[in-house]
């Protein structure tokens, strides 16, 4: 592969949620340490299974795997991240003999969800300019696009923040302690734009969503100094057997949507993965992802198709939501797993059986409208923009509290509030609103990937208990905060989305026992591009299928109360045609091929 053999020091690995970013992160730092490297493999990703795929418990030190010599493995761990970013803060304000009422303020002001992303940045930061120097490469698991994107950008926004203030306090603590972080996040935006030390990679799959995604991450890229790109195409599909329908179409699919990329794409260095028979999990499938493109497959046994008369499509969990009046529904899962069409198509499901329906996305990447591909009479569609929200959060503290300051106080209070962090606060704001229309109507909200969505409940958590604590005494006044229309099962429907594979249902589990540790309780979970219906003959898609049947099992004795079947389609479920027909009453469950 051509990251490997001119690798920087820095390798960040990056693209849409669920194209293999984490396989070919790990497959790629596992060959570098193979070759006799020194390797630091950092996660990035709140929601990561890196865990899973190499067997071992996630720290946020550097922990070795067992045999993989030279292969070093750290998670960067919100709340840990954040508990040492605070301490730090307050210990050298205690050193400045700060007094206690200041350092009180000052905890007061670290307890919010924002430092928690921040913090997180400040150890990424510290890898890339002073920590880590044992190491001969640093390979940087990301989480998906939208919140990379935002973790790439924040050393410039930090910097030029920070650069000439020295005044107020943000949620980070007072300026001036933030002062000795300015250091290293300047040598953190030099080590990213520098080509000699830092590589994107760029990870996409054949697929029109995931590739124009790519496109519009590499522009962003671009406009942050990031010039140092590489494209990585994983999961190419070759049919073995020309009379094979349904595997001469996912072939063409693919096909065309390779020769449909942007040219800004096509023009970066370009490196091929074929699709696998095998799951990432363990050293020996990792070390077999990056082989010779052109080796055979291994031989697998044909396997008989399933009979689909007993799995239920999207038109009957339609059909199910559709019994009530109004309601939340929230669609999880990890990044990739069709989130946004399940999402897309529930709602216009809901639309056609007579409801009136908001659908709303809190995903930065925002694919709603590439999903839908225009306007749908009647359905009411928007997203949660941070930039947007971010100004009208500004707006409304400046109107609130600017009339009691003096002009400098103002120009002060303004200044706050540019700092990067408000960003979390405002976007929180938000998804309440979002919350609260659902009861008068539905609401189909499409989350962002798992990580980013457990920080936003954390922020709903943190929210909550400060209510109830505010509340507290007032005798029989009552507050009723977004946790809890989250916890009321007839208000919020939780909706789980996953693949027929190991990691993504480990991945659902794992999302699911955290909603149930908060007293939320997911409804049903969505098994999207299911190959049981496909009749297949391709050895491939047919050791797939194996695996399939033991995840359906898996998810059906304990995990799911109930299981819904999205087949894998030939068709891409793009636009309203498409996706209506996965939600037409009576349609459960529909064609593989068409």
């Amino acid at each position: 592969m051509g990251f490997l053999r001119q690798a920087t020091r820095h390798l960040f690995f990056t693209g849409k949620g669920g194209v293999g970013k984490t396989s070919l992160s790990t497959a790629a730092a596992l060959a570098l340490a193979d070759s006799g490297q020194s390797v630091l493999l950092v996660s990035t990703d709140a929601a990561s299974n890196l865990d899973e795929m190499l067997g071992i418990e996630l720290r946020n030190t550097p922990t070795p795997v067992p045999g993989a010599h030279g292969l070093f493995v750290l998670n960067i761990d919100p709340d840990n991240a954040a508990e040492s970013y605070r301490q730090r803060v307050l210990a050298q304000m205690a050193a400045g003999a700060a007094s206690e009422a200041e350092l009180s303020t000052v905890r007061e002001q670290l307890s919010g969800a924002c430092t928690t992303e921040i913090a997180s940045f400040d150890e990424f930061a510290s890898l890339l300019s002073d920590g880590a120097a044992d190491f001969d490469h640093i390979v940087f698991d990301t989480a998906p696009t939208g919140h990379t994107l935002r973790l790439l950008s924040l050393p410039k926004a930090w910097s030029g923040f920070l650069d000439g203030n020295d005044r107020g306090a943000s949620c980070l603590g007072p300026h001036s302690g933030l002062k000795m972080q300015e250091t290293r996040f300047k040598a953190a935006l030099e080590a990213l734009s520098d080509p000699t030390r830092t590589t994107v990679v760029l990870v996409t799959r054949p697929d029109k969503g995931a590739i124009a995604e790519a496109a519009r991450t590499s522009e962003e890229l671009h406009a942050l100094g990031l010039d140092n790109q590489r494209l990585a195409i994983n999961g190419v599909f070759r049919a073995s057997d020309a009379t094979d329908a349904v595997a001469c179409a996912i072939e063409a699919l693919g096909r065309q949507a390779l020769v449909e990329m942007p040219a800004s794409l096509r023009a970066l260095p370009q490196d091929s993965v074929p699709l696998r028979a095998f799951d990432m999990v363990g050293l020996p499938a990792l070390r077999a992802l990056l082989g010779d493109a052109d080796a055979p497959s291994p031989p697998v046994e044909p396997v008989a198709s399933e009979t689909t008369a007993s799995l239920q499509g999207l038109d009957a969990l339609a059909d199910e939501l559709a019994t009530a009046d109004r309601g939340l529904i929230m669609v999880m899962g990890k990044g990739g797993v069709g989130k946004t069409t399940v999402a897309a198509a529930l709602a216009l499901g809901l639309l056609q059986r007579g409801k009136t329906v908001h659908l709303s996305t809190t995903d930065p990447a925002a694919h709603l409208s590439a999903t839908l591909e225009g306007e749908v009479e009647g359905l009411r569609v928007d997203r949660i923009d941070p930039k947007a929200e971010t100004q009208r959060y500004v707006d409304k503290i400046m109107a609130a509290r600017s009339p009691g300051l003096d002009a400098q106080e103002q120009a002060l209070l303004l200044e706050d509030l540019q700092s990067p962090c408000t960003e979390e606060v405002a976007v929180f704001h938000a998804f309440s609103r979002i919350v609260s229309e659902a009861r008068s109507a539905f609401v189909v909200l499409d989350t962002a990937p798992t990580g980013h969505s457990l920080l936003l409940m954390d922020a709903t958590g943190a929210y909550h208990r400060q209510m109830v604590r505010e509340f507290e005494g007032h005798g029989n006044a009552r507050v009723v905060t977004p946790l809890m229309r989250l916890q009321d099962a007839a208000y919020t429907r939780i909706i789980l989305v996953t693949l027929p594979e190991v990691t993504p249902v480990s991945q659902a589990a794992a999302l699911q026992d955290d909603l149930r540790r908060a007293g939320i309780e997911p409804y049903a979970w969505v098994l999207n591009k299911s190959v049981l219906a496909a009749g297949t003959r391709d050895p491939l898609l047919a050791a797939r299928l194996a695996g399939e049947r033991k995840q359906m099992e898996r998810m059906s004795t304990g995990l799911a109360r109930r299981i819904f079947t999205l087949p894998w389609l030939t068709r891409p479920p793009i636009g309203f045609a498409e996706l209506s027909k996965l939600v037409s009453e009576g349609s459960s469950t529909p064609a593989a091929a068409t």
